[in-house]
């Protein structure tokens, strides 16, 4: 369970804490969140589908300012680090639910704002530093697709499964029978 979760079933209603993160669980999930039994195809569909760059482009508001560390004069004279905030009600509708709780928990959440907040300063130009943060928003979104939708099973795989458990069920009975004759001998023994 996330700490953010954690924190907010643990709180009493009355306090301030809990009014504070009292949105955080209702404002954009869905009720198919608090029950984990999401479309897993759907999301499989949107993922073959998606173009995520292109239609990512125009959702969020990127603000320049001046790059820190190394640069000289560059540095000091250029706003060249680009900063991309995109509102969290403005992305998510564009996901599958699945993906909700994975972005709403990534490292660019910023939860006063209700916002995703992407910076890059790695180069010295604007239009590479604003090619960067959409860069990281799609590895963003593809990292929490890898990791909350699990791959599809094919035939062969159940079959082998099936096979597997076919196997492993036939040996424990086997290991019982063994050891019920050991016990049966024992006992028909019998010191009488």
């Amino acid at each position: 369970m996330l700490t953010w979760a954690r924190i907010s079933h643990n709180l009493t209603s009355g306090s301030l804490h809990a009014r504070r993160f009292s949105w955080t669980s209702t404002k954009y999930y869905s009720s198919s969140v608090e029950n984990p039994e999401y479309d897993y195809t759907a999301a499989r569909e949107w993922h073959k589908k998606a173009n995520l760059l292109e239609s990512l482009r125009g959702l969020g508001e990127i603000t320049y300012s001046r790059s820190s560390g190394p640069g000289g004069q560059n540095v000091n004279k250029v706003n060249s680090k680009a900063q991309l905030r995109i509102p969290v009600d403005r992305l998510l509708p564009l996901l599958p639910t699945a993906l909700h709780k994975g972005i709403l928990s990534s490292r660019y959440h910023a939860e006063n704002s209700s916002s995703l907040v992407i910076q890059a300063d790695e180069s010295r130009k604007q239009q590479a530093n604003k090619d960067t943060c959409y860069r990281k928003l799609n590895e963003l979104i593809l990292d929490v697709y890898k990791h909350a939708v699990p791959g599809e099973t094919t035939e062969d795989q159940k079959e082998r499964v099936r096979k597997l458990q076919r196997a492993a069920k036939e040996a424990r009975l086997k290991d019982k029978h063994i050891h019920s004759s050991k016990k049966q001998a024992r006992s028909g023994s019998g010191r009488d």
